[in-house]
């Protein structure tokens, strides 16, 4: 009777260890929400300073051209995000006046991620902008 006993009381204290485990796996859980709400909420704060924006949308813009973005030549923040324009060596000739840029416009989103691009005009290193701009 005593091995009915024993058995019948590590049973008893095997479920009353397994519901204590559900009951802290869940309080765990309960406890991690909180802490993803806030980084949700955190990240959903946080918007790119004009400087982070510019580093990204060069970057961005590089690697799915291929080519080498020299510098911005306008930078406005709009309704939808941001708007620049982009300088870009597309084609090196030697001497350098004669290398072929391009003008790109590149819009991001408000977190500074690129959404599109389009070449807005090529144009020879050395030559002055005959359209004024």
């Amino acid at each position: 009777m005593s091995n009915t006993k024993n058995t019948s009381d590590s049973q008893s204290s095997q479920k009353a260890q397994e519901s204590q485990e559900t009951d802290n796996s869940q309080d765990s859980q309960d406890s991690q929400e909180p802490q993803k709400d806030t980084d949700r909420h955190t990240a959903a704060k946080h918007r790119p300073s004009p400087m982070e924006v510019l580093r990204g949308a060069r970057a961005q813009l590089a690697e799915l051209t291929g080519l080498t973005p020299e510098s911005v030549s306008s930078f406005e923040q709009t309704e939808d995000g941001w708007s620049l324009e982009v300088e870009v060596l597309e084609l090196a000739r030697v001497p350098d006046t004669m290398s072929l840029m391009a003008s790109y416009q590149v819009e991001l989103d408000p977190e500074g991620q690129l959404t599109g691009y389009r070449r807005a005009r090529r144009y020879e290193r050395g030559r002055a902008d005959a359209r004024g701009r």
